[in-house]
């Protein structure tokens, strides 16, 4: 049995390291596109290549894990297995980068660890840790912001957070489309606050941050997707519209909104519904919820019900999702409510 401290450790020193290794195919966008005529190729890369790690760099510190991630590796096994190795060989070349003499089979094993089920919610002993990695795929494949994002869960509520942004800055005046290079990383634990540190020095002094109430009578300032497949932007605009005056939008991909809010640059994250019987996934929203929260947010859904993430792999009790200070949150559930956006 590992105390908190040892899995906190060792979250940090995973989400580093998958960081870096995709900021390594990040600057390789290129390269990699043309080695396989597909656009989404290097995503596909980095999302193995950063599973991988996170899964290897959790084993070697804790042991034995239960890893509920994104990706599995039936389908690059298979091509192993067919004599095509191209696409295994560009997702060893990055991940060798911090896990020297990596083999095929080792990389395929670590990756596959992240097909595990997550265990009823009633079980008070066996938490399990699940992973996006690579969140914000649109904003990767830019250049923009994404997030490599790690959280443990216990009886169906997230107690751990780490979120890697590795192109976010610290500096609120570096715009979102121009990439840090350092980048930021937040750590929460439930009951102990989040902090904030160097994505590429989980080391270095981390800083404590706390969430205040904006203004009265200030302009909102939302936080959003830069493109609307994941969200509704116009019934965002309506809820605003009935808020009153907005400011424009923070637009940038993956959980970083959730640090963003967190940290004062801007003051409400919304996630509506597009389609009817859309369900989240647990890993695009365990560790940025935590995070939030920490930092004195409030997060639910779009009813006002808190996240539930003991329902297996998906959100299946949620609609939508609503991050605020939690007086301007009251109103934005209020707001949500009197437009009909949602329905219970």
């Amino acid at each position: 049995m590992y105390t908190p401290k040892q899995r906190l450790e060792a979250a940090k020193a995973a989400v580093a390291q998958a960081s870096a290794v995709c900021r390594h195919v990040q600057r390789e966008l290129e390269s990699v596109r043309s080695m396989f005529k597909d656009d989404r190729s290097p995503v596909t890369v980095a999302d193995f290549a950063s599973q991988a790690v996170v899964a290897h760099v959790l084993s070697s510190h804790l042991g034995k894990v239960t890893l509920v991630a994104e990706e599995d590796d039936e389908s690059l096994r298979q091509q192993v297995a067919d004599g095509k190795r191209d696409l295994m060989d560009a997702v060893l070349a990055p991940v060798r980068t911090v896990w020297p003499g990596a083999t095929a089979e080792a990389v395929l094993d670590a990756i596959g660890l992240g097909g595990a089920e997550p265990p009823p919610p009633t079980d008070p002993v066996h938490g399990f840790w699940t992973l996006d990695p690579i969140d914000g795929t649109k904003g990767f494949l830019r250049g923009e912001q994404y997030a490599v994002s790690l959280a443990w869960i216990e009886v169906g509520v997230p107690v751990l957070g780490v979120l890697g942004c590795p192109n976010l800055s610290r500096d609120f005046s570096r715009p979102f489309d121009d990439p840090d290079p350092s980048g930021s990383m937040y750590v929460a634990v439930a009951g102990e606050g989040v902090y904030e540190l160097p994505c590429d020095n989980p080391a270095a002094p981390a800083l404590h941050i706390r969430r205040l109430e904006p203004a009265e009578g200030e302009p909102i300032r939302m936080c959003e997707s830069v493109e609307s497949g994941h969200t509704s932007h116009s019934d965002s605009e309506r809820i605003l519209e009935k808020l009153g005056e907005p400011a424009e939008p923070a637009r940038l991909d993956s959980q970083a909104k959730y640090a963003v809010v967190a940290r004062g640059q801007a003051d409400l994250y919304l996630r509506m519904p597009t389609k009817k019987g859309y369900v989240e996934r647990i890993w695009d929203h365990a560790a940025g919820a935590l995070i939030a929260q920490e930092a004195g947010c409030a997060v639910t859904d779009g009813l006002g019900r808190p996240l539930d993430f003991g329902q297996g792999r998906g959100l299946e009790r949620n609609k939508g999702v609503v991050v605020a200070p939690p007086k301007l949150h009251g109103r934005v559930i209020g707001a949500i409510r009197d437009l009909g956006l949602i329905e219970s």
